[in-house]
């Protein structure tokens, strides 16, 4: 059973400022992703730095770890890019490691074949999510268009995933839009 807002409020509201600093250490002290949300809160850029490198090693440890093979625990990698959105709300590097986790999925089945239709499922909902992420916001999609035009053209064919890939490419309107200027 959990507390509700209104409840955990109620509660608060009773401690004096001594007490609901001990109770926020003692939370910190006992949850990493409390631990990642209060540093990025009070530390900035410098704290985001370090846990967004944190979470790009963790996504890339899944498909090449520096040792032995990648395990490919796509859940895992997922998790680690949820975790670093909400400890610290950075929308462009939170796109970032979305876009470098369907970039390792395509490097995976380039080097080591076809993979499963799960596997290919999974980076074609993450591209999409990207390239609706782009296609909203011009200055994003800039930012990130050469990384997506790569993964679309060295995504091997097979599954239908280099078709899927590329059609999801062609919604973000500002990729017609630079062909028409071409």
């Amino acid at each position: 059973m959990k507390i509700k807002v209104n409840e955990l409020k109620k509660q608060l509201k009773q401690y004096d400022q001594k007490e609901l600093v001990e109770l926020i250490v003692e939370i910190f002290k006992n949850n990493k992703d409390v631990q990642n949300f209060l540093s990025s809160k009070f530390l900035g850029d410098e704290a985001i730095d370090v846990l967004f490198i944190q979470a790009r090693k963790k996504v890339e440890n899944e498909f090449f770890p520096d040792r032995g093979d990648g395990k490919l625990r796509l859940a895992e990698a997922k998790k680690e890019i949820t975790a670093f959105k909400k400890a610290t709300d950075d929308h462009i590097r939170t796109v970032d490691l979305m876009l470098f986790y369907v970039e390792q999925g395509v490097e995976f089945t380039c080097a080591f074949g076809d993979i499963s239709e799960s596997f290919y499922t999974s980076m074609i909902k993450m591209f999409e999510q990207v390239a609706e992420e782009c296609n909203q916001d011009e200055e994003l999609y800039k930012a990130f268009s050469a990384r997506l035009d790569n993964v679309v053209t060295v995504a091997p064919e097979g599954w239908g995933f280099q078709e899927a890939l590329l059609d999801t490419y062609y919604t973000i309107e500002w990729v017609i839009d630079e062909e028409d200027d071409e």
